[in-house]
Parts: C-alpha cells; structure tokens; sequence
C-alpha cells in the first residue's frame, strides 16, 4: 500500500489524540484485502500495544499481540493503542463480548479497526455458531443483530469508513466539549476530583455505614479502590478482602497497589506489604467462608468490585457480616447493570444499613470527554439502554407478541424493551442483545396499554429430540448446543422424556419498577401458559438463582421445583433453581414425576451436597413437598424434647417432620425461628453456627432455643391465621 493512502488516517489519529479521544474504524471489504489493510497500518505507526483479534493469527505479527475473540477479556486491566477486530474472516466472525470488553481497554489516541464484508449484516458470521441451538445450523439463522450493526455505523458521521483499496475517509468529529477540570491538588495518586473524593470516601469506611461507588467505564473505579487500599495499608490496616466476579476485574487494583506499595509482594490474588495484606476471593468462596464465620466481624473491611454483576441476596449475607463495606458498580458496562443494582439492592440496603452513602465518578481519565468510541460503543451494544420513561395509562393493557423483523428496524422500541430487560437483571451482556433478535426459537410478548408497556418476557423453544438423541444424552454421551432446561432434567433428573418433550424456557421476564407488585408479571407467566397450551408445547420452565422472593413469585404463578443445582455458580454465589409448570397431559405427568423425585432426593441433599444452602431457601422447597401429619409417637417425641430433658438429636426424625408440616402449612413463609431449626435438622449445622446466629453463647444455650423453638412450633395454630392453618 502506498503510504500516502493511509495519510488521511494518520491524520485522524493525530486530531483524535489531541483531544485525547479515541476512533473506530470501519474497514469494508473481502477477507484478504481487509488482512492487508489492517497490517500496513499496523506497520506504519509505531504502535505501543496493538492487538489483534481472530480465530486464527495473522502472518507478519508477533503471537503476544493475538488473541482469539474467546480470550479477550485477558486483556481486561491492561491499555491497547491499537485494536483490530477480524469479523470478516470465514472463520472469524462479531463477538459483541470482545468489541464491548476491547473498546473500554483502548487508550486516548488509540483506534479500533473493526474488519467486516461490504455486505456485512445480510447473512450470519462465523460466531453465529455460538446462537445456533440444536439442531439449527449457524447459516439458517437471521442476521437482524448484525443489520442493525452495519445501518447504525453507516448513519454516524464519526465513524471512520475505509473500503479496502481506496484511502480511509476522515470523520465528521464533533467540537470538543470543555475542557476537564484539573487534578485535585495534593494529591498526586488521583487523576481527577472524583477519584480523589472516591477515595477519600474508602478511606474514612465507617461501621454499618457502607459505600456505594459507581461509574461508566473508564472513569478510574478499580483504580481508585487500589490507591485506598495501598493508603489504608499505610494507616495500618492489617486485612482487606476484595471480590469481583472474577480476578481479571479487579487487576487495575492490583497494579496501583504495587505500584504505590513497592515494598509489597503479590502472591497470585494477594497482595502483602510489612505483614499487611489485600487478598481477593471469588464470590463463591468469599460466601462459604462468611457462612461458616472465617470471614468477617468486628472491625472487618470488604471492597466489592463490579457489585452489579452478583445477587443482592449475596451482597446483603455480606453486609451482615462486615462492619465496613464498599460496593463498586460499573452503571452502563457489559458485565451486569447497574440501574439494576439500584433498583433491587438500594432497598436492602436502605433496610439493614439506613446511613449508607453513594459516590458517582462522571469525569473519565482513560480518555476525554466526549470520546467518539465511547458513545458509538454504547450505542451499538446498547450499554445505555433504558426503559421508556413511566407514564400513567388508563385501560387493560393487552398481550402482544412482537415481530422481530419489526423490532429490529424500531430503534427507539428496541432500546426502550432492551434497557427494561437490562434493568430487572443483573446480569446482562451484550451478545443477550443478538439472541434476542437472532436465536432460533426465541419469543417476545408484550404487556401493552396503548404504546406504553408495561412487562415483557422472552421465551425460547427446546426439547422435541429423537428418542434415541435423548439417551444419548441422559448418559452423558452426547450435548448438543442449546436446550438447557430439557437437557438438565434429563442429564441430572434421569428424565429422558424432558428431551422428547417440547418444552418452552422463560428467558426473561420484567415488569417496569414503578408498576411492579400489581400482578403483571403473574399476568405475563398466564398469558405464557395459555399461549404454549394453545401451541402444543408440555412444559413452560425456566432457572434462576435460589433466593426467597423469586421462589415466592414463581410459586404463586403455578410454577414447581424439579432440580436445584448442587453447587453455586461461581459468578453469582447462588445455587440455580429449575421451576416448570404443566401445559398439557404429558407435561403434567412429566412435571409430576420430576417433583417427586426431586423431594424424595432432597433430605439427602440437604444433609451432605446441600449442608450450605440457605435456610430460608430450604424452608421455601419444603413447602412444597407433600403433606406431613405428626402421629402420636412423633408428638410424644417433641414433648420430651421440649418439656422433658431429651436429647434434641435423639428426636430429629420427629423434629425433621415438625419442620416440613409447619412449612406447608405456611406455604414456605418465615415463621421464626422456623428456617434455623430446619438448618439443624435437615443440614445438621453446628452449634457454634447457630449460636451467632440465634444470640445465645456455648452448646447449653442453643440446646434451650432448640427445645424453645420446638415448643413453640408444636403449636398447631402458630400465630397463623385460621385459613392458614386450615390449608
């Protein structure tokens, strides 16, 4: 290529990096010309960390600066001038994880070079493959996703179009917004006020006054939580725990803490300077350590990394149990939401912690004000997607299934259901955007008064296997893509008839959070039953993490638990649950048979695999087992155990049946003291454990709650009311 060629492109850089902006580019063309392209800019300039992303590595680079799309969130924590993006390859194709994850690593002046075919978004790329459930093929699916792509970035006059063989063209670059405000004085670690502030803030943690940080990305969160911890360390701190969904989100904490500690030592996810530590621990085993009190107490500090990405069932079981506490949410990011995390965890906060305090960061460091790169990413990811703002409306509203030809091509429309998908989940990634408009089998209806809406879920199709495919399965010979409800229940249910069946995931389901508590999403889940009866379809399902209020909404909906996942999942500390409901005979049957499996394996669950689950979660599953009626040997029991001196142990089978009639006869509702006797008799927990969380000291003490407790619950009556107990 002549080097005049790229002149223009140069050009653009260098405005670009004076005003410490970034750019995209746009290089069009077949797959070899765009390679060649691509790779005369990268020898022409003197790039100081470029990367290349594609399913294979391109001649002519160095290995270090490849990275197959699967693999780009290593590079989280790091910076790249130079970015390109291979989605032209035949074998390559648009990973929205990768652009998203990639675009926020870009410093000021940087570019990122995404390659695509002139007739980018008429057919599926290679990464189609990842969408195409059984036994869908990449190349029968739509490329709506993809369109919606291509047309956004032919309408922005910021991109910077190149069509391989001619010479780029120059943008259309907005002015300048004002300049920033200067660095905070005094303090030479910090790059703007609002880190200083958020800094200041995580070194003054009080007790039971926790901190919420939050920030778009780029702004200098993790950076901030590092330059804390490396100053609380010098203050004498002698622990801090940190967690994050994972390690990689919190490596820029790490780097500013060696680098203003360096005396310390980092071994792998800790960090020790003169006998003081920072230590990371995943979710997960940050959660088993705080249940069996390792973690935690008087005078313990967490930090919490990208908090909208974990449960805030976990998050609060945290707040328990340390005094002082920061939260750190990315708002607009690709790993969870955190208009999400508002809505749901505020309210908890608000009620264990009432003196919690909240700091924004607004100013960006790793770029300017106004970058190009950051508002064309968002845009094109819809990483700030938001509902419709809430508007009164009179009148029923009405189910409408929505055509997604149509919704592709309403822009407004999409981002306003999009963004109420995103704010009722936490965790929400922009390829979810591309299943929504491409998966096979996927389904979207509306609750509708006039143009407001008022709820929407999104189901997707699975099951209807060959019996001989669904054997295959059941023995963990074969795993087709896809069908995650039907292929649990058959690989771990035993159930093969769960893949010959057609069954029908909820996906998705949110209502607007000033509308919710008025039955619409009950509404939503009847209008999705009656439609699936009316189509054929066995079982209407879906998974979720096990927590209380969840388990509450998709009981009262008519909705039973077949599977809870032995383990949690690493990402959000909680065990999943799988709830169907029957839409046909042999959906009925099915379901049926599923229940009662799953409660005849559950005692022994929760004595060994399941010994960690939560209480009120358990107290919530057996509710919904059969009925048990206490005969005259077990009453006999409980009343030696509560007014005689019998050895609550001696008792546990009478104390075990005790526990699950008063659960079904409150229907899983948190009857006191209910939830931790059940946790002694079904889990055997130890005394110390129940001893910190019953405030009574030594084996004695929890000895007389047990027999208190017991006492009390053999009341038939239990402070219930006369229909309850009658139920």
């Amino acid at each position: 290529m002549s080097p005049s060629r790229l002149a223009p492109l140069q050009e653009t850089q260098r405005r670009l990096a004076r005003r410490r902006w970034r750019g995209l580019v746009w290089l069009t063309g077949e797959a070899e010309a765009c390679r060649r392209e691509a790779l005369a800019l990268w020898r022409e300039s003197a790039w100081r960390a470029p990367l290349w992303i594609a399913a294979e590595p391109p001649g002519g680079i160095e290995a270090f600066h490849w990275l197959p799309a699967a693999k780009a969130r290593t590079r989280l924590g790091g910076e790249q001038d130079l970015v390109v993006l291979d989605a032209v390859s035949g074998s390559s194709g648009f990973d929205p994880e990768a652009f998203g994850a990639l675009a926020g690593t870009l410093r000021a002046g940087g570019l990122l070079v995404l390659m695509t075919p002139p007739d980018w978004g008429r057919h599926p790329d290679a990464d189609y493959r990842r969408l195409a459930d059984h036994p869908w093929r990449a190349e029968q699916l739509t490329a709506r996703y993809l369109a919606r792509l291509a047309r956004l970035l032919h309408r922005d006059a910021r991109v910077i179009r190149w069509t391989a063989g001619e010479a780029p063209c120059s943008p259309d670059l907005p002015e300048a917004p004002h300049e920033a405000p200067p660095p905070p004085a005094g303090d030479s670690d910090c790059l703007t006020p609002d880190q200083a502030e958020a800094v200041s803030r995580l070194t003054r943690l009080r007790r039971r006054r926790p901190l919420v940080l939050t920030a778009d990305r780029g702004r200098g969160k993790t950076a901030a939580l590092g330059i804390a911890c490396a100053r609380l360390l010098a203050a004498g701190e002698t622990e801090i725990l940190v967690t994050a969904p994972r390690p990689a989100a919190v490596a820029g904490l790490f780097e500013h803490l060696a680098a203003l500690c360096p005396e310390g030592v980092r071994r792998d996810n800790a960090f020790e300077a003169a006998g003081r530590w920072v230590r990371f621990l995943a979710p997960d085993e940050l959660a088993h350590l705080a249940e069996q009190g390792e973690v935690g107490g008087p005078g313990r500090l967490l930090l919490v990394d990208e908090a909208a990405a974990i449960p805030a069932s976990l998050l609060g079981r945290w707040l328990d149990a340390f005094p002082r506490i920061a939260f750190a949410t990315t708002v607009h990011g690709y790993e969870g939401s955190g208009r999400g995390f508002a809505l749901r965890f505020r309210e908890r906060l608000a009620r264990q912690t009432p003196g919690w305090r909240e700091c924004h960061l607004a100013e960006p460091i790793r770029w300017a004000r106004g970058d190009p790169l950051e508002s064309l990413t968002s845009s094109l990811l819809m990483l700030d997607a938001e509902p419709a703002a809430a508007t009164l409306s009179a009148g029923v509203p009405i189910r409408r299934c929505l055509d997604r030809d149509i919704l592709a091509d309403d822009e407004p429309r999409l981002r306003a259901l999009f963004g109420l998908l995103v704010q009722a989940h936490y965790r929400t990634t922009p390829a979810d955007l591309r299943r929504l408009l491409d998966g096979p089998g996927v389904g979207i209806a509306t609750l509708e008064a006039g143009r407001v809406v008022q709820g929407v879920v999104v189901s997707g199709d699975e099951g209807g296997f060959s019996a001989d495919l669904a054997e295959q399965v059941a023995r963990g010979e074969r795993r087709p893509r896809g069908h995650l409800l039907a292929q649990s229940l058959a690989a771990h249910a035993g159930e093969r008839e769960a893949l010959t069946a057609r069954l029908r995931r909820v996906l998705r389901i949110a209502v607007p959070a000033e509308q919710r508590r008025h039955g619409l999403g009950r509404r939503l889940l009847a209008e999705e039953v009656d439609q699936a009866h009316g189509e054929g379809i066995d079982l209407l399902g879906a998974s979720f993490g096990g927590e209380p209020g969840l388990q509450a909404f998709w009981y009262s909906a008519g909705f039973r638990v077949v599977r809870l996942g032995l383990t949690r999942e690493t990402a959000t500390g909680e065990h999943a649950l799988m709830v169907v409901r029957p839409t046909s005979p042999t959906g009925e049957a099915l379901a049926e048979r599923l229940q009662a499996r799953f409660h005849r394996q559950l005692p022994g669950l929760l004595a060994f695999e399941l010994a960690e689950l939560e209480p009120a979660v358990m107290v919530a599953l057996l509710a919904e087992g059969p009925t048990v009626s206490l005969d005259d040997t077990d009453r006999r029991d409980l009343d030696d155990v509560a007014f005689g001196h019998r050895e609550p142990a001696l008792a546990r089978p009478a104390i075990q049946s005790l526990v699950r009639s008063r659960a079904v006869v409150g229907g899983g509702r948190q009857v006191e003291g209910l939830s931790l006797l059940a946790a002694w008799a079904f889990q055997g927990r130890e005394a110390t454990w129940l001893a910190a969380r019953v405030g009574v000291s030594g084996k004695r003490g929890v000895q007389a709650w047990l027999r208190e407790v017991v006492a009390r619950l053999q009341d038939r009556d239990d402070g219930l009311s006369p229909d309850e107990a009658g139920r």
